[in-house]
C-alpha cells in the first residue's frame, strides 16, 4: 500500500483540523440541534432514563463532565439526577445558547427565573476537549454523545477517549460505555438498479455530440463507493447479523485500536437471492463500571426492525452483486480506517462458502482475479448519499420472494455451528 492510499500516514491519524470549522458550524445551529438530535425521541430519551436510572448511583452528588454538551440537554439530565457539579464542554456556538439557558436560572430575580433547578450547578466552556489547561477537574462521570453513522463516523469518538483517559476518575463511570456494530448481507434490487442507472449515464458516447465513456469507470466507483444511509426494510436481509455485534468498549478501547478496526463477520444465509452488498448499524449500552455493581444497564438499538431513530442504518453496496445459496455460509470482513474528513475510508471482503480471506491491509488495487464467490469493495463513510423510500407498513400479505429472496424447500438446520476460523477469543480477526 502506498504512502497515498494508506489512511494511516507513518503511523499516525490524519488531522480532522481543517474540517473542524464547517463541523462546529453545522453543529452550532438550533435547527440541527432540534431536528436531528433532540426531537429524536429513542435518542434522547435512552440518554435520559440511563441517567436517571443510575442517578443515585453514578450522579447523585457527583462532578460530572458533558463532553460536546451541543444545547446541553445531558447536563441538565445530569442536574435532574443529583449531579453536585456539570462541566459542560462545547467548541461550536451553541455554547454561547446554553449559557443564555443556564444563566437564566441564575438570576437574581426570582420572577424572571428559568430551570432553577439548573442554579450555580453548569459550569459552560468553549473549547474542544482536547485544549490544554481546561478549568476540568477530575471527575466521576462522563456523559456525552459521540455518536455517528455506523458508530463512528465523525469521529467524535476520539474525544470522547481523549475525556476518559484524562479527566475520568479511577472506577469512573462513561455513559455511554460500550457500542456494538452489526453487519448483515441485504438484497435490493431497486437499490442496486438505481445506483448503476447513475453510473450509465456517463457511459453515453455522443452526449451532444461528447464521448463520456472515458469517465464511466470513475463514476461506477464514485456511485458505489457512496454509502446509502436511510432506514430500509429488515426482510431484504438476507441473513441476520451476528448475535452481540462487534463490541467497542469504551471503558478498555484504546485511541489507536479505534482509528483502524477490523470487524469479521460470518453469516448463513436462510434463503437464496443476490447480495446486493452489507448493511450496518449499531446498539449502544449504557452500564455503570464494574465497581457500580448494582447499576443498571440501558440498550438503545438502531438495527431496521427498531423504532427509527436520526441515525438510521447505513448500506454498502457491491459493484457487482454475489449470488448464494440458502445455507449456505456467507463470511469476511470490514476495515475501518480513520481519514481526514472527520470519517472512516472502509473496506469489505465478502466471501460465499469455504476458502481463505485476503489481508485486510492488502490494497483494493493490488488484488487480481478473485474468486467467482468473492467481492471486494472500498467506500468512504462521509460520502453518504440518502434513500428515504422505505416506510413501515404492516403487510400480513409479505412474502419473501416479494424481494426477490426464495425460501428453501427443506428447514435449515439453525442448530449447525458454523466453525470461524478467522478470529481468536478476542474477538480479533487473525491474519
Amino acid at each position: 500500500m502506498s504512502e497515498a492510499d494508506d489512511p494511516l500516514v507513518n503511523g499516525k491519524a490524519p488531522s480532522t483540523e481543517g474540517r473542524d470549522p464547517a463541523y462546529f458550524s453545522y453543529y452550532a445551529m438550533l435547527q440541527h440541534q432540534q431536528q436531528n438530535m433532540l426531537q429524536d425521541t429513542v435518542r434522547t430519551s435512552t440518554y435520559r432514563s440511563a441517567i436517571l436510572l443510575n442517578g443515585p448511583l453514578c450522579f447523585h452528588d457527583k462532578l460530572v463532565l458533558d463532553v460536546g454538551a451541543g444545547s446541553g440537554i445531558l447536563s441538565y439530565f445530569a442536574v435532574q439526577a443529583g449531579a453536585q457539579k456539570v462541566y459542560a464542554v462545547e467548541a461550536s456556538q451553541m455554547a454561547e445558547k446554553m449559557r443564555k439557558l443556564v444563566e437564566s436560572a441564575n438570576t437574581e430575580s426570582e420572577a424572571l427565573a428559568k430551570n432553577t433547578f439548573l442554579k450555580d450547578k453548569i459550569e459552560v466552556i468553549q473549547a474542544k476537549i482536547e485544549d490544554p489547561n481546561l478549568p476540568i477537574p477530575q471527575v466521576d462521570t462522563i456523559i456525552s454523545e459521540p455518536i455517528g453513522v455506523l458508530l463512528i463516523h465523525e469521529r467524535m469518538l476520539e474525544s470522547y477517549l481523549y475525556a476518559r483517559d484524562t479527566y475520568l476518575k479511577p472506577g469512573g463511570t462513561l455513559f455511554p460505555s460500550t457500542g456494538s456494530i452489526f453487519l448483515a448481507p441485504f438484497s435490493d434490487i431497486a437499490l442496486w438498479t438505481e445506483t448503476m442507472g447513475k453510473a450509465r449515464f456517463w457511459e453515453q458516447s455522443s452526449f451532444y455530440g461528447v464521448d463520456l465513456s472515458a469517465l464511466y469507470p470513475d463514476a461506477k466507483d464514485e456511485m458505489f463507493g457512496m454509502p446509502v444511509v436511510g432506514c430500509f426494510d429488515p426482510r431484504t436481509l438476507i441473513a441476520q447479523a451476528n448475535p452481540g455485534g462487534y463490541v467497542v468498549d469504551f471503558y478498555t478501547i484504546s485511541l489507536e485500536e479505534l482509528q483502524d478496526m477490523t470487524i469479521p463477520f460470518i453469516w448463513q444465509a436462510s434463503y437464496t437471492g443476490i447480495v446486493h452488498g452489507i448493511a450496518g448499524w449499531f446498539d449502544l449500552h449504557f452500564s455503570p463500571p464494574p465497581s457500580v455493581p448494582s447499576g443498571n444497564t440501558i440498550a438503545m438499538s438502531t438495527g431496521p426492525a427498531a423504532e427509527r431513530t436520526h441515525w438510521q442504518q447505513v448500506r454498502f453496496l457491491l459493484k457487482e452483486p454475489l449470488a448464494v445459496n440458502a445455507g449456505q455460509t456467507i463470511q469476511g470482513w470490514m476495515r475501518c480506517v480513520v481519514n481526514e474528513m472527520r470519517s472512516y475510508t472502509i473496506e469489505a471482503e465478502i466471501m460465499v462458502g469455504e476458502g481463505q480471506l485476503t489481508n485486510p491491509t492488502i490494497p483494493l488495487t493490488s488484488i487480481y482475479n478473485l474468486d467467482f464467490n468473492r467481492r471486494r469493495g472500498k467506500w468512504r463513510l462521509h460520502e453518504q448519499t440518502y434513500n428515504y423510500n422505505y416506510y413501515p407498513q404492516s403487510d400480513n400479505l409479505f412474502r419473501p420472494e416479494y424481494n426477490c429472496l426464495y425460501e428453501p424447500e427443506h428447514p435449515i438446520d439453525t442448530t449447525v455451528v458454523v466453525e470461524n476460523n478467522f478470529v481468536d477469543d478476542n474477538n480479533q480477526f487473525i491474519i
